[in-house]
């Protein structure tokens, strides 16, 4: 017989992977919340949609950004966390409806911030903005980089 004691954290975690379970197969969190990029609160770190990869010398990220200032972009990096912000602003500003019948492209101020797999040299990151994509290289900092050990044989 194993004696095994009670661990309620253990209890709880277990209930909210059972819960997130039951969300994702249902698929509450699709709908509405897929299209509240913009709603304080919400889901404002969802946008903009990003894509990360990485050689031996840099970290990639591709931002889904379009329609942009690209002055109001604001990219910090700080050790091993990107942040990115800025503010979408509407379509035509002078236009300003009594009510909406659709409004699916949001506008407004958005933040993003990304833990990094690695440190990275912030001096050297480089961003460019093109066709609605925002494309960072971030270099690897030299104690991210694999080091090659030769082994001395007697």
């Amino acid at each position: 017989m194993t004696l095994r004691l009670w661990d309620p954290f253990r209890e709880l975690d277990a209930l909210r992977r059972e819960v997130d379970r039951a969300f994702e197969d249902y698929g509450a969190w699709k709908w509405p919340f897929s299209r509240t990029a913009f709603v304080p609160w919400v889901s404002a770190r969802t946008y903009p949609l990003l894509n990360v990869g990485e050689d031996k010398d840099n970290l990639y990220v591709e931002a889904l950004a379009p329609g942009l200032d690209p002055d109001s972009i604001e990219i910090s990096v700080l050790r091993d966390t990107l942040r990115i912000a800025g503010q979408k602003a509407p379509l035509n500003p002078d236009i300003k409806p009594e009510a909406f019948h659709r409004s699916e492209r949001g506008a407004g101020k958005f933040v993003r911030t990304l833990t990094l797999p690695v440190e990275v040299d912030s001096e050297k990151v480089s961003a460019q903005y093109k066709n609605g994509l925002l494309l960072l290289t971030l270099p690897k900092h030299e104690r991210a980089k694999p080091k090659q050990i030769t082994v001395a044989v007697n």
